[in-house]
């Protein structure tokens, strides 16, 4: 399939017109979903993620979707089953394209409580910000692909002619741990010729992005073993390190000395067009103005197209434990954010092989592959990604933004690997104001209409005719 360089949109004011009086019924129902606290961990409450699921399956139905069923997959040696999916479906005329719509409407747990403004799970609006919660990540992705089928098809009717899939995971938080599987279980049902994911972030609040690179993952675990037994640090400190120390020393090693990553091999990818300028950074991170931005070239190189080293975690012994002892193991976890282009698997290798080669003073050291994720990088020059563009341009009247994502999402690679023909737009509910998995998450309005509206018009001018036959 290809798809028209020039676009009409010549529903545009009707499709802005239905979604702007239907507005607060949408955010009605995403303060509904937001009530649910449905964090798919196995430490909290999975009925409320099975309770989330329902409460999708009913707004799908309320749409109008042809079918709507929530399903489940086995993943694993032991089949354990996976937490419950929506799949909606509205069948393409013959000779239109399929278009899959993802989101995900589990959500991180709250944290410290304290820190929250508002309740959590009590979706509140202040100004133009509605927090809580999934407010943004990711039931406002689930509600911007609801309201956008809702609209183009209030407005079109019968010539609403492409088919419309919409997939609402219910694990993502969790690492998406059955979504392989479920692919292949259900590929006949979710089988699509474009794939829009709605749960990455626009540039700035007013200003959109389609996300066309995101870094991959590799974490792991270090062992490091000093002795076979630990020591008094009186009796034997001085001539002998604790392995804690030793530990420091080697993760230090990952770094060079301005903070980029030391490892030799990992991939750096082409610089950006784009830049994130400094104070812009600083202001959204909230690193602390004393503190110097690690790495060189610009921000957005060392965010997207460069690999990144966190430590993650680490096992010691809590300060209110502490005794004069040397311990003789160290543990730690790191997470590695890998550039477009890169193979996880290699990455592991060269993270291993700089480990033990920068051992210091001959401590054994073991590296455990955790988990891995593939990088993205979409080819701009698709035509979807050009009818993506429009359509947020015409709907922000603002020059969207090809940007990348310093973060990683894993089941993109799964979605390439089933579905390799489809074409995939990442589009942007959040902003850098968000908070996203922090306390006080929050949607910015205005741009959440903007999202509904730009899904509508790539909808509607798919429906208009805007395809060929490759």
């Amino acid at each position: 399939m290809s798809i028209k360089h020039s676009y009409a949109f010549s529903h545009r004011d009707q499709l802005q017109s239905v979604i702007a009086e239907n507005f607060d019924s949408t955010l009605d129902r995403l303060k509904e979903l937001v009530a649910i606290p449905s964090i798919a961990w196995e430490s909290f409450d999975l009925t409320q993620v099975q309770r989330s699921a329902e409460k999708v399956s009913e707004l799908a139905q309320e749409v109008g979707f042809d079918s709507v069923e929530i399903l489940t997959a086995r993943y694993g040696e032991e089949g354990k089953e996976g937490m419950p999916a929506v799949v909606a479906r509205k069948e393409a005329a013959p000779g239109y394209p399929t278009v899959l719509l993802y989101a995900h409407h589990d959500v991180q747990p709250v944290g410290d409580r304290s820190l929250w403004n508002t309740e959590p799970f009590e979706a509140t609006r202040v100004g133009d910000r509605l927090f809580g919660r999934g407010a943004a990540d990711d039931k406002a992705g689930v509600l911007a692909h609801l309201a956008a089928f809702s609209a183009v098809k209030e407005t079109l009717g019968d010539d609403f002619k492409v088919g419309v899939t919409l997939f609402i995971e219910g694990e993502e938080e969790a690492g998406s741990p059955s979504f392989a599987d479920f692919l292949y279980t259900y590929q006949n049902k979710l089988a699509s010729d474009v794939i829009v994911v709605a749960d990455s972030s626009n540039w700035k609040a007013g200003v959109p992005a389609l996300t066309t690179s995101l870094r991959g993952v590799a974490s792991g675990v270090i062992k490091l073993t000093s002795g076979d037994h630990a020591v008094h640090s009186g009796m034997f400190g001085g001539p002998m390190l604790d392995a804690n120390t030793l530990m420091v020393h080697l993760l230090a090693s990952l770094h060079k000395p301005n903070g980029s990553v030391a490892v030799e091999g990992l991939e750096v990818a082409s610089k950006p067009e784009v830049e994130y300028e400094e104070a812009d950074f600083r202001a959204d991170s909230g690193i602390l103005d004393s503190v110097e931005l690690a790495g060189e070239d610009s921000i957005t190189s060392r965010l997207w197209a460069q690999p990144a080293i966190s430590i993650i975690g680490m096992d010691i012994t809590p300060v209110a434990e502490a005794s004069n002892t040397i311990n003789v193991t160290s543990t730690a976890k790191i997470s590695v954010r890998l550039a477009p282009g890169q193979d996880p698997a290699q990455a592991h290798r060269l993270i291993e092989e700089h480990l033990k080669k920068n051992a210091p003073l001959g401590a054994q050291v073991q590296y455990r592959a955790d988990d891995s994720g593939q990088p993205f990088q979409a080819n701009t020059e698709e035509p979807s990604v050009g009818l993506a563009l429009a359509a947020m341009q015409e709907s922000w009247q603002v020059e969207p933004v090809k940007s990348g994502m310093g973060g990683s999402i894993p089941f993109i690679a799964d979605l390439k690997e089933v579905f390799p023909s489809a074409d995939i737009l990442i589009t942007g509910i959040e902003d850098p104001d968000t908070r996203a998995h922090s306390a006080n998450e929050s949607l910015y309005l205005p741009d959440f209409e903007k999202a509904i509206l730009a899904e509508s018009l790539i909808l509607s001018e798919l429906s208009a005719g805007a395809t060929e036959t490759k």
